[in-house]
């Protein structure tokens, strides 16, 4: 299983408008069948540079999945956010290999 995180710092001036935006992005990514699921979270720890920060985790079966969605459909999917948001935004991606899960649960 294979994480790829994108992490997104986003300019107050058009947060609301990204917050909206990215939702329906997350949609199409997962439309491309390269990926299981997405989260969509805020990262709680506050920025020198100022603004909020996200990280969009999306989950792929395979390091393959991964590399299919870089080939056929992640230039086209980044622009759109480019064009739209600019300099408003700063993202970097993370690719993370998962080793094992774990879990618990309580009566």
């Amino acid at each position: 299983m294979i994480i790829y995180n994108v992490t997104v710092n986003i300019d107050k001036s058009i947060h609301e408008e990204w917050l909206n935006w990215i939702k329906n992005h997350i949609a199409l990514v997962l439309a491309t069948g390269h990926f299981t699921e997405a989260k969509l979270t805020k990262v709680l720890i506050e920025e020198e540079m100022g603004g909020t920060t996200y990280s969009i985790q999306y989950r792929a079966k395979s390091r393959t999945d991964l590399e299919d969605y870089y080939n056929n459909h992640a230039d086209a999917l980044r622009q759109d956010g480019l064009k739209r948001f600019a300099d408003k935004m700063l993202a970097f991606r993370t690719e993370l290999e998962v080793i094992d899960e774990f879990s618990v649960s309580f009566n």
